[in-house]
């Protein structure tokens, strides 16, 4: 496979736009995979899945049985409101994404997937009215990656899970939460990235 060849495949993907830089959805690099190596596979495996953390690695392999690049992933169960029923499948497409940008997939920006980005926070709806559900996933996020933060919020409200904060919380209020828990979550992800 050329340079040139992946390039051409990159440029029919569709990226998402997650405070201003493109990310690529796992699907995408799927898409551009099949599109290089029709006959080519993705293999997954479970390296460990102990306390509720799951590792995983992923191999993608050309037709000639040629191993082109290799990820590995890991989620904790407990990580999210998706990740309470979802973690080992997160996991997967993580992995598989990471894989792929190995291979030179879906790269121009960003290893990171637009899932590995979602997954840390849900900020398709920025510009957005944001529903409840939406509130509750990245306060759910939030508060897993800042329990200090969860142990003042809980002792404030006198209450006993992050869902409640809409039952205690007027709207301005909560409005005034989300602002400040995206953006400590978006300063985390960056600062991460910039270790990548």
């Amino acid at each position: 496979m050329t340079y040139e060849e992946i390039r051409k495949a990159n440029e029919t993907l569709k990226s998402i736009d997650v405070k201003g830089k493109n990310y690529v959805e796992v699907n995408q690099r799927i898409k551009a995979f099949r599109m290089l190596y029709p006959e080519g596979s993705i293999q997954t495996e479970i390296l460990s899945n102990e306390n509720g953390v799951v590792l995983m690695k992923a191999n993608i392999i050309d037709e000639k049985g040629v191993l082109l690049g290799t990820g590995h992933a890991f989620e904790k169960e407990s990580s999210s409101y998706i990740n309470k029923t979802s973690y080992i499948e997160n996991c997967e497409t993580s992995a598989v994404g990471r894989a792929l940008a190995m291979c030179g997939i879906g790269i121009d920006t960003s290893i990171r997937s637009a899932e590995e980005v979602e997954n840390a926070i849900n900020n398709q709806y920025e510009n957005e009215e944001i529903g409840l559900k939406t509130y509750r996933h990245i306060f759910d996020v939030y508060f897993t990656n800042y329990p200090e933060d969860w142990d003042k919020t809980k002792k404030k409200y006198k209450i006993t899970v992050p869902d409640q904060l809409d039952h205690v919380m007027n709207e301005k209020q909560l409005d005034k939460l989300l602002t400040k828990c995206k953006a400590k979550l978006l300063d985390g992800m960056n600062s991460q990235e910039e270790t990548f």
